[in-house]
């Protein structure tokens, strides 16, 4: 939608000749812009509440630039970029705001939006090789406007280590537990907490561990309550699930 259209909707809601909803609704329904290599949301935050994510990984750093800076220009300030390479950081034009955070391979053009709500999103991980997925995961949600706390290595197989933060885990709004090997972090923390918990199985594991799909079996037959999973290393999915839930209208 143009200025010029825009301004034309809010004169006519200022006039009274359509309500706040109709504008609203048109407002979600405005066009996309075309590239030559991508077609542009710029209206899904109004429709979907987080606006475009660029998604990094099969993208040539060219593409990611030219991606970014047109969001920039057009009004996006905060523009996340998963699964971004090392080489696309470096290449990338700093004629705008950009921070990199290598372990998660999270690109952030603009700045982090200021937490929305008092509660907490936990991240939690079996072990210190589930970082990488866990940091993806607290990035998108930091960089949604959430706070986040961060447990991490309090895997079962020391389970006193988990145990140890059991304040922090009845305290959160939202949980992700994140694990490879066999995936049983999240039904452990899924016997604990009174709020949602998001399972991440990783690909962290030995040979029967089959890249992940031994977590995400074990993730999916939790008997705890409560337990929802994602894909497999899919730690944005979970960041921008825990987001959507933590920015419900109910406190906790």
């Amino acid at each position: 939608m143009e200025q010029r259209e825009m301004k034309e909707l809010l004169q006519q809601v200022a006039e009274g000749n359509a309500t706040v909803d109709e504008a609203l609704l048109k407002m979600k329904m405005a066009p996309f812009e075309e590239i030559d290599i991508a077609s542009l949301d710029h209206h899904r935050g109004i429709r979907q509440g987080a606006s475009e994510v660029i998604y990094g990984a099969g993208k040539t750093p060219a593409q990611i630039d030219k991606i970014a800076h047109t969001l920039w220009n057009s009004g996006q300030k905060t523009i996340l970029i998963t699964r971004m390479s090392q080489e696309a950081a470096e290449t990338f034009e700093k004629d705008i705001p950009f921070t990199y955070y290598e372990e998660a391979k999270v690109g952030l053009v603009g700045e982090m939006t200021a937490p929305k709500q008092k509660g907490y999103i936990l991240v939690a991980t079996g072990g210190t090789s589930d970082i990488p997925v866990a940091e993806e995961a607290a990035l998108t949600a930091e960089i949604l406007g959430n706070r986040v706390e961060r447990i991490y290595d309090v895997g079962v197989a020391g389970i006193h280590r988990l145990l140890a933060h059991a304040e922090k885990i009845m305290n959160a709004r939202v949980i992700i537990a994140i694990a490879g090997m066999e995936g049983a972090l999240a039904s452990v923390i899924g016997g604990l907490a009174d709020c949602p918990v998001i399972a991440v199985p990783t690909s962290v594991g030995y040979g029967t561990a089959f890249g992940g799909v031994t977590a995400l079996l074990s993730m999916l037959n939790s008997c705890a309550s409560g337990v929802s999973v994602v894909n497999i290393d899919n730690g944005f999915g979970a960041g921008y699930l825990a987001n959507l839930i933590n920015n419900m209208e109910a406190d906790k």
